[in-house]
Order: structure tokens, then sequence, then C-alpha cells
């Protein structure tokens, strides 16, 4: 093994993984290190992101809605299915199987791009030297022209719910249950709370979440939020918000919660409970203290808007840097950090970066919100139409939820796109794609959309923002 490299990356998660075969696509003589063990306790590639993360949530968030709609969601369609039974072993075994054909297929991609797969930990020492500790072996001290840190993040802890892994749990163990449980708690009703305690209600759980702020989905237009709350609430999620934990214990094979809401002192207890509050930047032995990089008072890594850190020659990408903790928005910095090293003029546009989350119906926003551009005082136009009024939505049985636009009153450009409704992670992209261009509504007003598609609501939107919607009455909005 060399002790030289171009780049080293530490962290092998959808930011490093990328950032090195990029690198290595450029010809830099790269290296990742990556210290992950999976079920099979064969070392893996792939962060949380594709083993506890992304990929496993979503196997399980479509396997359990095929076993809700088989239940109950098919009748409507004139498919009557009785007596149909859960595998959950099946289930999980096939969500494993997935994560691991696509975390072998990295370490492929590593090979064809000659990238050095270094199995074990890493610490960025001063002038870009690297403390690798091998999974097996004795500590080596490599040396790199650049350094990128990917080392991802991990679940928050609270104090008041303690995560044992059995009874109370993270997402990590929310993905394993033996069983499913009869009372499920969640705490924190985000992204990875709302999709996990989707997957066991779906599967028979009662599922209670706990949030502890009084608003559902803050960070999301508040009209998308009200209108997926009622969704959600409608299909058995009891969401109870301003319910702040206080504190829990564990009694044989329960744990009893406490938490206060506008009513006082609440109790409930759960077979099985969720902590779900968020997630932090896994800063611990990642740095040396001469490694000079500085860390902001979250302990986010500092860096410029090309991932650039205090120290020259070293980036930090991902969850360990400023915005959003999310998969695209690490894998697109780990390319434009290889390509900055390159001298290439590259750039993500932070403003164009979608959130998604993948319950049913899902949610999914790019852009400002209509309660950001307000707050800014500028003059703004809305349009939203519901998936009540388009055809293919109908015909699919899925007409709950809406598509909301928010542009510039003077300029006509898009500000922002919310959805709430079928396939919104997949529609969400073309005002991904229209803000990337910087388009206007009018450009989107005059294009064609494929009849019937899923998409004409988004064309519909765009036209309502000028009331020209056709398939829904609007009343103009008084001046």
């Amino acid at each position: 093994m060399s002790d030289n490299y171009d780049v080293i990356i530490i962290g092998g998660g959808p930011g490093g993984y990328v950032a090195a075969i990029r690198c290595a696509q450029l010809g830099l003589n790269t290296a990742c290190i990556e210290k992950r063990i999976n079920k099979q306790d064969e070392p893996a590639l792939g962060g949380t992101c594709l083993n506890v993360g992304c990929i496993p949530s979503k196997a399980l968030l479509d396997s359990s809605w095929k076993y809700h709609e088989t239940e109950s969601a098919l009748a409507d369609h004139g498919i009557k299915i009785k007596g149909a039974d859960l595998d959950l072993e099946t289930m999980l075994k096939r969500k494993d199987t997935i994560v691991k054909n696509l975390t072998g297929g990295i370490a492929q991609l590593f090979k064809a791009n000659k990238v050095t797969w270094l199995q074990g930990t890493g610490q960025l020492k001063s002038g870009k030297q690297v403390e690798f500790q091998p999974l097996d072996g004795d500590t080596q001290t490599l040396q790199a022209e650049h350094v990128i840190l990917a080392a991802g993040s991990v679940p928050v802890d609270i104090p008041v719910a303690s995560v044992d892994q059995k009874v109370i749990v993270d997402s990590t163990g929310a993905l394993d249950f033996d069983k499913v449980p009869k009372r499920l708690g969640v705490i924190g009703a985000g992204v990875i709370g709302l999709e996990l305690g989707s997957v066991w209600g779906r599967l028979g759980s009662e599922v209670v979440v706990l949030e502890a702020v009084d608003d559902f989905l803050p960070a999301v237009d508040k009209q998308i939020a009200k209108d997926a709350q009622k969704q959600f609430t409608k299909q058995g999620l009891d969401i109870r918000l301003g319910a702040r934990v206080t504190g829990s214990e564990v009694k044989k094979d329960q744990v009893v919660v406490n938490f206060t809401d506008k009513g006082g002192e609440q109790e409930e207890t759960f077979d099985r409970l969720i902590v779900a509050v968020g997630r932090r930047p896994y800063t611990e032995g990642l740095l040396s203290q001469d490694a000079g990089v500085s860390l902001d008072e979250r302990n986010y890594i500092y860096v410029d808007s090309q991932c650039r850190t205090d120290v020259p020659g070293v980036y930090a990408i991902g969850d360990l840097v400023r915005g959003p903790a999310l998969a695209h928005k690490a894998i697109e910095e780990g390319v434009m950090v290889a390509e900055v090293i390159m001298g290439e003029s590259t750039q993500v546009n932070y403003d164009a970066v979608p959130g998604v989350i993948y319950t049913h119906p899902e949610v999914a926003w790019v852009g400002k919100t209509e309660e950001e551009v307000k707050d800014s005082g500028d003059a703004y136009k809305t349009g939203a139409v519901p998936f009540a009024a388009n055809g293919r939505a109908m015909a699919a049985g899925e007409t709950g939820g809406m598509v909301k636009f928010v542009a510039d009153e003077k300029t006509d450009r898009i500000l922002g796109m919310h959805v709430v409704g079928p396939q919104a992670s997949e529609l969400i992209q073309q005002g991904v794609i229209a803000m990337e261009f910087g388009a206007t509504v009018e450009d989107l007003q005059l294009m064609v959309f494929g009849h019937p598609s899923l998409s004409e609501t988004v064309h519909e939107a765009a036209l309502a923002t000028d009331f020209k919607a056709i398939h829904v009455a609007q009343r103009r909005r008084k001046k």
C-alpha cells in the first residue's frame, strides 16, 4: 500500500464514494477510508444512506405500501384479496439483499476506477497527513496533496430516551424489528420519524408520533404541510404536536414515556420507541488538535461555497457542513470538490436542492416557501392545483394532495415548487430543472405536457399562478 496519494477521502458514504470515483476519473491517485461493517460482518461502502438509511428505509416503505394496498386499497379497483399474510422475515431479507447489491456495486466501481479502499478509520493531522488505523493491523501515516472530509452524521441522542437498540431504538434499530410492535411511539415528526412511523403503521402498529414543536413540518410550505398532516392522520398516524418528552423508563419489554403538552403532564406505554429527533455531524476522532480545521458553534466544519475549509487543500462535504443533511447534496458536493481540485469551473446551486419525504403521499419541495417570500417583503404570486382535478391521478386512485408554485410577481421567476401527493419525488425534479435554468412561470405555461399524466398538475399549477387554470375553478385575488 502506498503512503502517498493525490487525494484521500475520509468516509465512504454517498459524498465520499462519489468524490473518490470522480477524482479517479480525473486521473488522481485516490484513496477512500471507510470503517463500516455490514450485517454480514463484512466491510461495506455506502455509509449510512445505503446501509441503514435512505435505501433500506425506502425498501421497507415500498414493501409496506404493497402490503397495505393488498389489505385495504385494492378493493376499489375491483381486486378483492382475503387473508393476506405478512412475512416480515422475508420483507426484511429483501431489504438486506437490496442493500448488499448496491454496496457491493460500489466496491466494483472502486475496482473499475482504481480507487484504493482503505478499510478502517482516518484522522486528519497537520500538513494534510492522515493517520490511518486499519480494521486489522498497525496505524499508518499517509500523506496527500488534498484531503476530503466526508464522515457523515449520526442520530442525535436525547437524555430523556436513551437508546438501547432493543426497546428504545434509533433510525437504524427501527429497520429491523423482529415483529410488528402493537403500539409504537416515535419521538420526532420529521422526515425520519414520519417515514419509519408509516412503515410500521402500514404493517399493523398503532403509531403515536410525539413532536415537541407546535407546527407540523415547519420547514415545509404551510399549505402543503397542512394537507400532508390531514392525509397522514387519516391513515392512522396519531401526530401530537407540542408534545415534549420529559422522560422514559423501560419496564420489561415495554417503555413508559412521559411528556407534556397543552393538556399538562401525560404518559403513554409503547412496545417500541423510535427516537428520530435529527442527526449531527460525525466529527469524533476525525480531526487532531493540530489539524487546523475550524468548527462552528454547532460542530459543523466551516467551509466556503465550494466546500474549502480554512486549511488549503482540505475540503469537507455532506452532513459535516452547512445545509440540509441530504445524500444528493453530499453527492453533488463530492463531484464539485473533485473538479475544483482539478481547477475546473464548477458549483452547486444550493437554492435548488430538493427535499423529499417518502411517505404516502410523498412530500417534496424546492426553493422558497410562500411564508419565506412573504416575510422577505417581495411581491409574489402563487398557484396551487389539487391532484383531484387530474385524470391520471383519478385513474390511479391517488387524488390526495396538490402541486403549488411560488413566483416573483414582477419577474415571473419561479421561486419555489411544493408538492404533496403521488410521485412527488419525481415531479419535484421538474421544478428543480426549471429553477436551475432560471425559468419563469410562463415558460411552464407554454410547454406541452403529455396527457394523461401526473405532470399535467405541474402545468395546471403554473397556469393557476396567473388565473389561467383550465380544470379548476379560480377566484381572482383582490388587489
